[in-house]
């Protein structure tokens, strides 16, 4: 919400309870087909007026939601209402026109009744499993305000295309703390800065799974918690930077709960789209960029063109800060003119993108710390990171890649700085970003730490990082830290 309460203890994200998964006037269609169905099995006296009344709920809720466009999860829903409707309303109008009722025997419309009710009960199992995302409140003291800007590389060309001339532009997704506004602010819509921006985006990230894009329809109806170019809270002094590259595939907007909680703890966040790596990339002369980066299905071939892949990435996260660096001189006019603080700047990701905040870490030593949300580290090993990094990763299991663990520990170990790797129990891949608000709870794909759960322990997880390692903020991470799971710290290696 665009007003902020009173600010939670620092590092945690405000428990949230999401309420059903279903607006009031789908609630009001559910209702109104339960009601149709068990009509039949009440009283004489007043199964008429029931009827008629559920039949009414039924068709007056349906036609809006049909007008604004009906979700899936509905559909069966409206099938075991019309299945029902025929079986109710006919014993009614034999009655007006005289005729004897004539009603099915009680065993013959057992089982009628009881397929209805399973197809009714099937759409609030799927709203469920495919809700409309809610998003946490963030924990700061600070609203978040959130842009979106396009930015051109001249220096680089971009490699993904054949034209000698085509230069390397990202869009970029700036979190930061915003004045308090109106409570009935509208909030920013989710995975793009219009409902179809949204929808291109979420078909394309289904498409890059193997889903059908209409199985999370509801994704793109989300609103988060920022309020699109909200103004810059003067009060909040100069904010450290926190860059993000999202996972192979994704987009800059799969981590706003993270990202939107660090911005209310006063941070600014800035989070990429890799042209021609993310699902798609929507530009401001109207052109949408699909991914073009897949497995080879070979080994050997895949961790080269990873490592290929994560060296564009870590470039456009060098060039993103040198941009950053300009809009806080001020070389064109901006409201973040001078309240960026780029002397204080980590570099994150998820993911590949976790192997690119590596990299970029290792190359430009103007990234002060790093994060890696389940990354594994591909390309080259050094030089070794100077920097403090936190390294998140899942329960490693027979299942996991049995390279990954060792190579992310000889990545920690050769580092320079005191480096952690945090083991989040119940988490899986997916727990490192947005979608647990919106993917089915299924422990393999999601974790078990439930959809109020993830967000705040990776949120958490990574404030008291920041706020260490950024602010120098008094506190000892090798004691905060195992309370958000197993803790392995890796000390400096020795110089040589």
């Amino acid at each position: 919400m665009w007003r902020r309460g009173p600010g939670a203890e620092h590092g945690r994200v405000t428990e949230i309870i999401t309420g059903p998964s279903m607006s009031p006037l789908e609630m009001l269609l559910l209702l109104g087909a339960v009601a149709l169905v068990t009509a039949r099995w009440l009283p004489p006296a007043v199964r008429p007026r029931v009827t008629i009344a559920a039949g009414a709920v039924v068709v007056l809720s349906a036609i809006p939601l049909g007008g604004a466009g009906l979700r899936w999860q509905l559909l069966p829903v409206l099938a075991g209402a019309a299945f029902a409707l025929p079986f109710a309303v006919l014993p009614l109008l034999r009655r007006r026109t005289g005729r004897t009722p004539w009603r099915a025997r009680w065993w013959l419309a057992l089982p009628g009744s009881l397929a209805c009710a399973g197809l009714i009960a099937a759409g609030p199992a799927a709203a469920w499993a495919f809700p409309v995302p809610v998003f946490p409140e963030p924990s700061g003291e600070f609203a978040v305000g959130t842009r979106v800007v396009q930015w051109t590389d001249p220096l680089r060309p971009e490699t993904f295309t054949a034209d000698p001339d085509d230069r390397r532009t990202v869009v970029v997704q700036l979190w930061y703390p915003a004045r308090q506004g109106p409570a009935g602010a509208r909030r920013a819509q989710y995975l793009g800065r219009t409902e179809q921006e949204a929808r291109t985006v979420s078909e394309a990230l289904a498409r890059g799974v193997g889903l059908p894009g209409f199985l999370v329809d509801g994704v793109p109806l989300a609103r988060s918690n920022s309020v699109f170019d909200a103004p810059v809270d003067s009060g909040a002094g100069r904010f450290p930077v926190v860059l993000f590259s999202p996972g192979s595939g994704g987009v800059r907007t799969q981590n706003t709960a993270w990202a939107e909680d660090l911005a209310s703890h006063g941070y600014l966040v800035a989070a990429l789209d890799h042209p021609y790596d993310s699902a798609a990339v929507l530009l401001t002369d109207g052109r949408t960029i699909d991914s073009e980066t897949a497995s080879s299905g070979d080994p050997d071939e895949d961790e080269r063109l990873a490592a290929g892949w994560t060296a564009i990435r870590a470039a456009d996260l060098g060039f993103v800060l040198t941009r950053l660096e300009a809009l806080d001189r001020g070389e064109a006019p901006d409201p973040l003119n001078g309240r960026l603080d780029t002397g204080r700047v980590a570099v994150a990701g998820h993911s590949m993108g976790g192997a690119a905040a590596l990299q970029a870490a290792r190359l430009d030593r103007r990234f002060d710390a790093v994060i890696d949300l389940d990354g594994y580290p591909h390309g080259p090993t050094s030089p070794a990171l100077a920097q403090p990094a936190l390294a998140l990763t899942q329960d490693i299991t027979p299942g996991t890649d049995p390279r990954y663990l060792p190579r992310l520990t000889e990545a920690l170990d050769a580092s320079t700085a005191t480096s952690y790797r945090l083991t989040v129990p119940g988490a899986a891949h997916l727990t490192f970003m947005d979608g647990p608000l919106y993917l089915p709870p299924v422990p393999s794909i999601v974790g078990t730490l439930g959809r109020t759960g993830s967000p705040r322990v990776v949120a958490a997880a990574t404030l008291a990082f920041l706020d260490t390692v950024l602010r120098d903020r008094p506190g000892d991470l090798a004691g905060v830290l195992p309370a958000y799971g197993g803790l392995s710290v890796h000390h400096p290696a020795p110089s040589r």
